[in-house]
C-alpha cells in the first residue's frame, strides 16, 4: 500500500476513530471495558458502524493523546490494541490504521493486520518508529505536536505558525527517509489541538492545501469534537459532531486529502461537498 491508495486523489478520504482507552476524551472510554470479550465485541460493532457510514479506513488507538494525558506503558498498549486490530480486520476489508508513538506496539498492530501507522509525535517520541515503517511497507502519517500530551497545551506559542509547523514536519520526514521510508508511504498531518490555540487550529485548516504544495505529501486534517470546536460553540464533546463536519467540509475545501472523525456519515457527505466547491473554484482559475 501507499499514499495515493489509501488517500486516492478523486476523493476526501475519511478515516474513522476507535478508541480502546478508558480515558479518551471524546467518548469517555465508551467502547472500553476490562472484559476482553465484550470489548472486542463492542469494537466490531463499532468498526461495522464507521464502514457502513462510509469511513475508507479505521484508526485504532490504545493510548489518550489528549491534553494532559499520562503516557501508557509498551505493554498495556499493546493488550489494548493487538486483539482489537486482529478482531477489526478479520470483520472488515478497510485498512487499519494504528494510532500509536511507539515502535514496539506497531510492530505488533501490523502483524495483527494493520497497514498505517499514525504518529501524532512525528517520530519525536520514538524514532524508531520509522524503522518499522521502512521494513513493513506500512503508510506513515507523521504528525506535529509542539512538545507532548502532558505540556502540549501550557501557553502554545509559535511566531510564524506555518513555516514552524513546515519546519518540525520536514524534520520528521528526513527521520523517516533516513530510515528508509519511501515517500510513497508519507503523509502528513498538522496536528489540530496538538499544542496549538484557537487561531493555529483554525490557520492550519485554512491552509491544508498549502502543506500539500509545500511538501507533495497527502494531508490528513483531525478536527473532530476538538476543544477549539467547543471553544466556538460552546458545545459539549458529545454535541460536535455537526461543528465537527463543518470544520471537515472547509478542510475539504482547502486542500486537505483526508479526515479522522468519531462520525463518518456526516463527515463523508461534508468532505463531498467540500471537495466539490474546490473542484469547481479550480476550474474557474484555470
Amino acid at each position: 500500500m501507499n499514499n495515493e491508495t489509501l488517500f486516492p486523489p478523486d476523493r476526501v478520504s475519511v478515516m474513522g476513530v476507535l478508541n480502546t482507552t478508558p480515558d479518551s476524551f471524546s467518548d469517555g472510554g465508551r467502547l472500553y471495558s476490562s472484559e476482553e470479550g465484550l470489548l472486542l465485541r463492542e469494537l466490531q460493532a463499532g468498526a461495522q458502524r464507521l464502514v457502513e457510514a462510509g469511513a475508507h479506513l479505521l484508526d485504532i488507538g490504545g493510548e489518550s493523546t489528549r491534553p494532559g494525558a499520562l503516557e501508557v506503558q509498551v505493554g498495556d498498549e499493546i493488550r489494548r490494541t493487538e486483539g482489537a486490530i486482529r478482531s477489526v480486520a478479520a470483520s472488515t476489508s478497510v485498512p487499519i490504521s494504528i494510532d500509536t508513538r511507539k515502535a514496539e506496539v506497531a510492530q505488533v498492530a501490523i502483524k495483527a493486520g494493520a497497514s498505517v501507522i499514525n504518529d501524532v509525535s512525528g517520530l519525536s517520541h520514538d524514532p524508531s518508529l520509522a524503522v518499522v515503517a521502512a521494513q513493513t511497507g506500512s503508510v506513515l502519517i507523521l504528525g506535529h505536536m509542539q512538545g507532548t500530551p502532558q505540556t502540549m497545551q501550557t501557553r502554545p506559542h509559535y511566531s510564524d505558525l506555518l513555516q514552524e509547523v513546515a519546519r518540525d514536519l520536514q524534520k520528521s520526514i528526513d527521520i523517516a527517509r533516513a530510515a528508509g521510508v519511501d515517500s510513497e508511504q508519507l503523509v502528513i498531518d498538522p496536528g489540530i489541538g496538538f499544542g496549538k490555540r484557537l487561531e493555529d487550529n483554525l490557520l492550519l485548516i485554512a491552509h491544508a492545501g498549502w502543506f500539500r504544495e509545500h511538501f507533495g505529501l497527502p494531508v490528513l486534517i483531525g478536527p473532530s469534537r476538538k476543544a477549539f470546536i467547543g471553544t466556538l460553540t460552546g458545545d459539549p464533546v458529545t454535541e460536535r459532531d455537526l461543528p465537527s463536519h463543518a470544520a471537515c467540509a472547509v478542510a475539504a475545501f482547502t486542500g486537505a486529502d483526508a479526515v479522522r472523525v468519531h462520525e463518518a456519515s456526516g463527515a463523508l457527505r461534508s468532505v463531498l461537498i467540500g471537495k466539490a466547491i474546490r473542484d469547481a473554484s479550480a476550474k474557474v482559475a484555470t
